[in-house]
């Protein structure tokens, strides 16, 4: 398995049968560096999305139509991309799995909110947000958090999907901060791997990982890229 870190919350999870990309904020994002974008799409098989923000609904119709590749987003979210284009979508909802070539996904549990605002000022409502749990055939099983604070279902999270690597928002102000995301890493999960992500991106969140490593004792389970960085695990 292949994971790269595109800045924000975005990430491209490739095995032997799937290319995937998480939450693709690309435009408009300043962490993002143009030139990775046609290695973050090439062959690329899904994009799978946690909420409606627009830092994390991205560039999910551009690449939908360049790539054909099937997008998967909760009912409401998944309805809203329909109506603006996006032609193999599918859908589901907290607690759903689906199952596509080489892995499933489920929706789980988010503490956050989704909506996007349009140009004239008015809100949608996109759904809840959520977490997804990805189970890749013979190989490693992911937990992308979403944006999220700590709850204490994550133990049921653990207990259900028992993930390996988790992708942990430590931002603060819009996600838990560096030093929570520790305690949620070390009381509820058994990571054999931790990426820490949304952090860096905007002046109003934190700038760096340091919190969240600190907060981990300096744990050789994190790993920290650069944004276009690649782990093999």
């Amino acid at each position: 398995m292949k994971i790269t870190w595109y800045g924000h919350a975005a990430f491209r999870i490739e095995t032997a049968q799937a290319r995937v990309l998480v939450d693709p904020f690309f435009s408009g994002n300043p962490s993002f560096q143009e030139p990775l974008r046609a290695g973050a799409i090439d062959g690329l098989t899904h994009i799978a999305l946690t909420h409606g923000h627009d830092d994390h609904v991205g560039d999910t119709l551009a690449i939908a139509r360049e790539t054909g590749a099937t997008v998967l987003a909760n009912a409401d979210l998944a309805s809203w991309l329909t109506k603006r284009g996006a032609e193999n979508v599918d859908m589901g909802n907290t607690g759903g799995t689906v199952h596509h070539s080489g892995f499933s996904m489920t929706w789980v549990q988010a503490f956050h909110s989704s909506a996007h605002v349009d140009d004239a000022g008015v809100s949608h409502s996109l759904g809840l947000p959520n977490g997804l749990v990805f189970h890749f055939e013979g190989d490693k099983t992911v937990y992308h958090m979403g944006d999220t604070d700590i709850f204490g279902d994550m133990a049921l999270i653990q207990e259900l999907h028992q993930p390996d690597i988790g992708l942990v928002p430590i931002g603060d102000r819009f996600t838990m901060g560096g030093a929570v995301a520790a305690l949620s890493c070390n009381r509820f999960f058994k990571f054999q791997i931790i990426i820490p992500c949304h952090y860096g991106t905007f002046p109003i969140i934190d700038q760096s990982a340091d919190t969240f490593v600190e907060a981990m004792n300096g744990s050789d389970k994190v790993r920290v890229p650069g944004v276009g960085e690649t782990i093999e695990v």
